[in-house]
C-alpha cells in the first residue's frame, strides 16, 4: 500500500513538474539547441528552484499560479494543447468561448497539482536518448524521473517554434497517459451532454471547488 501511494505521488508530482517546465531561472541558451537539452535544461532548473523556494514546497498557489504565468506559458503552446483537448468542437466555438477555455484549463491544471509540487525531494529526471533528426518540427522526448520506488515514465511532445528559435511542449505523458487525450475524453462528456457553455461553467465550477477546499 505504501508503495502504490508512493509510486502514486511521484506520478502526479511528475505531471506538475511538466506543468511547471518553464521555470527556467537561467534562460540564456542556445538557439539551435535540440529538443532533449531544452528538456534537460529546464527540468534541471524547475527541480533546483522548487527546492530553493519554500513557498512553493509549503503549496501556495497563488505563487504557484503567478510563477505559472510568467514563467510557464512562454513554453507551453497551450492554445494548441487546450484545442486538442476539446476536440472537434473548438473549431466551433467563438473566440470569447476559447479564451474562458484556455483560462479555465490552466487554472484546473495548476490547482490539481500544485500541491504535488511540496513532495520534492531528491528526485532527479533522466532524458533518454533522442530518436529525431535534426530536421524534425515535431519530437518525442522521452525521460524518466527517479527517486524512491520505481521510475516514473514521463515523456514530452515538443514542437519548434515558428522562427525556429525554440520549442514549445504541447502535451505530456505520464506512465502511459497522455494528458491531452486523458481530459479529451472527460470533456467530449461535458461537451456532449452540455455544449462548449456548459464545458465552461462545469470547469469554472470545479475550480471554484478547488480555491474554496484550498487547493
Amino acid at each position: 500500500m505504501n508503495r502504490f501511494l508512493s509510486r502514486h505521488s511521484l506520478s502526479v508530482w511528475a505531471v506538475a513538474t511538466a506543468l511547471t517546465l518553464g521555470l527556467p531561472f537561467s534562460v540564456a541558451h542556445a538557439a539551435d539547441e535540440s529538443a532533449d537539452v531544452f528538456i534537460k535544461r529546464v527540468s534541471s532548473d524547475i527541480l533546483e528552484a522548487i527546492k530553493a523556494d519554500k513557498s512553493i514546497r509549503s503549496g501556495d498557489v497563488n505563487k504557484i499560479v503567478t510563477l505559472v504565468d510568467q514563467r510557464v506559458m512562454p513554453h507551453v503552446n497551450f492554445l494548441r494543447m487546450t484545442a486538442s483537448a476539446v476536440g472537434p468542437a473548438w473549431r466551433q466555438a467563438s473566440p470569447e468561448q476559447q479564451k474562458r477555455l484556455q483560462d479555465e484549463f490552466k487554472i484546473l491544471l495548476v490547482r490539481t497539482y500544485a500541491g504535488a509540487l511540496t513532495q520534492v525531494n531528491d528526485q532527479t529526471i533522466v532524458v533518454k536518448p533522442l530518436r529525431a533528426a535534426s530536421e524534425d518540427k515535431e519530437v518525442l522526448v522521452r525521460t524518466e524521473v527517479r527517486g524512491k520506488g520505481d521510475p516514473i515514465q514521463l515523456d514530452y511532445r515538443v514542437e519548434k517554434t515558428a522562427d525556429g528559435a525554440d520549442w514549445k511542449v504541447y502535451n505530456m505523458n505520464v506512465l502511459g497517459i497522455w494528458l491531452v487525450e486523458n481530459y479529451r475524453s472527460q470533456f467530449a462528456q461535458e461537451i456532449n451532454a452540455k455544449g462548449i457553455d456548459g464545458l465552461i461553467a462545469s470547469l469554472a465550477d470545479r475550480n471554484k471547488a478547488n480555491a474554496r477546499a484550498g487547493k
